[in-house]
């Protein structure tokens, strides 16, 4: 059985093929004339080659390089086949030459700052709020990086000779601000724009046709879309790619080969379930800005199925009194979850710089799962408490300014 690597540039297509279709069939090209239907799982850690001298050539190739060896795979921290399926399929789906994938969405951060600090380039130039472990990886220079925080109208001013890479993530989390990613670019002139993508997945935004360099996902969230499988990828032109296969060989932050096809897997229904996790999320969206119990919602204008609102009351006690919605931390599973930021995911980041990026105390995330909206609405309305004896809710639903047309 050939379960070699399944690169974008093997399979010629005559037309462009539609996102959900991409979705179900990218990474899966040649398994017909092999007479499969689903993809294999190669397990080896470890390949025979009885022709040593030309495995020598190979990896030095890779070592000039990071491209991808030709021929049968060498061993599995340098490349495995059924993780390069999904690298390719995730890679069609950005509308990107190449696409790399690690551990986890921080073992990819940190190789793009490891491949930009190997160049000198150790400042980084971001936008809050980000996720926020990857504040802290910034803020505390673990990797050596130096970062300015700006908002987006300040990034042309923040540049410096040694800045290596500009980040946003838009939709932020958790506030779910949006940045206007044509813009940021532009402003990033030859810096390359890296765009935290993971909320809004390539169904409601591909950054790349926006002038984004590099694209990251915690493939841990919609891409798996099971809470299932723990990764990271990084979707970026072949040159970038190489660079960050050569950090991924070295450091050794490999997806395991189940992960890879565990995220192929999810990959085919991306689409189908990103719009109807959406579309209840939008109507939720609609219930909690009327509601008295409800300062402010929060909700991108891409739309999208994660959403945030901030409550007048004690939001420990909602996060205490939901029975169908789970209370944990991460997103994009088929099943809704709901958690307090400044006490989980962004726990680490200084009160101050939280509260100052928006992330009040008071403020509840939520990622809508596949649930009926009528069972997940009556959790909500009775982990919210009595309604006051008032007028109707005063909170209009907060959309973020300003996102490009997509």
């Amino acid at each position: 059985m050939d379960t070699t690597s399944t690169r974008a540039h093997d399979v010629v297509r005559t037309a462009p093929r539609a996102l959900a279709t991409e979705a179900v069939h990218a990474g899966r090209d040649d398994l017909a004339r092999q007479g499969l239907h689903a993809p294999p799982i190669d397990l080896s850690t470890t390949y025979p080659s009885y022709d040593s001298r030309g495995e020598a050539a190979r990896i030095d190739a890779f070592a000039a390089t990071g491209a991808e060896p030709d021929g049968p795979p060498v061993y599995g921290r340098l490349g495995n086949p059924t993780v390069a399926r999904f690298e390719t399929a995730l890679a069609r789906l950005e509308g990107t030459e190449a696409a790399v994938a690690f551990a986890s969405g921080m073992a990819a951060l940190s190789a793009v700052l490891l491949v930009r600090g190997s160049m000198g380039l150790r400042h980084v130039v971001a936008v809050r709020p980000l996720y926020g472990c990857s504040d802290h990886l910034l803020t505390a220079g673990l990797l050596g990086s130096e970062v300015t925080w700006t908002d987006p109208a300040g990034v042309a001013d923040a540049l410096r000779p040694d800045t290596g890479l500009v980040l946003v993530e838009s939709p932020a989390n958790p506030t779910l601000a949006e940045v206007d990613l044509r813009a940021v670019a532009h402003a990033c002139g030859s810096v390359p724009l890296l765009v935290d993508n993971t909320f809004a997945t390539p169904v409601l935004q591909r950054p790349a046709e926006h002038g984004a360099r590099l694209i990251l996902h915690s493939a841990t969230k919609y891409l798996g879309g099971h809470g299932d499988v723990l990764a990271g990828v990084v979707a970026c032109d072949e040159e970038f790619a190489g660079r960050l296969r050569q950090v991924r060989f070295a450091t050794g932050g490999v997806l395991h080969p189940l992960a890879g096809y565990l995220l192929l897997r999810g990959l085919s229904t991306l689409p189908v379930r990103v719009r109807a996790a959406s579309a209840t999320a939008a109507e939720l969206v609609r219930r909690l800005a009327a509601d008295p119990r409800v300062a402010r919602v929060h909700y991108p204008r891409i739309g999208g199925a994660m959403v945030a609102f901030e409550v007048y009351g004690d939001p420990h006690e909602v996060i205490g009194a939901v029975r169908l919605i789970t209370p944990a931390v991460s997103l994009g599973s088929v099943d809704t979850l709901i958690q307090h930021p400044a006490s989980i995911s962004h726990r680490i980041v200084d009160p101050d710089d939280r509260r100052e990026a928006g992330v009040s105390d008071r403020l509840l995330r939520m990622s809508v799962g596949l649930e009926d909206v009528e069972d997940l609405w009556s959790d909500l309305d009775a982990a919210l408490g009595q309604r006051p004896h008032r007028g109707a809710g005063n909170c209009a639903t907060s959309h973020n300014e300003p996102a490009p047309a997509h």
